[in-house]
């Protein structure tokens, strides 16, 4: 088996004003503040969560 890429996702601005689908994704993405960090595994669910809150995230890849 194959090591699974990762994700470090980092938030990089406040939730704070933004729609609640916005702040519900930066929970299940484990990010809460600003500066907070998670790494995940590189899926296409987890994809489409950082697309949808590109905004707030910087995002770099772990081989």
């Amino acid at each position: 088996m194959s090591a699974e890429k990762k994700l470090i996702v980092t938030q990089v601005r406040s939730a704070i004003g933004t729609k609640p689908k916005h702040r519900g994704t930066l929970r299940a993405l484990g990010l809460g503040k600003i500066g907070s960090k998670n790494e995940l595994a590189d899926r296409p669910e987890i994809r489409g969560m950082v697309a949808r809150v590109s905004h707030l995230v910087e995002v770099s890849e772990e081989v």
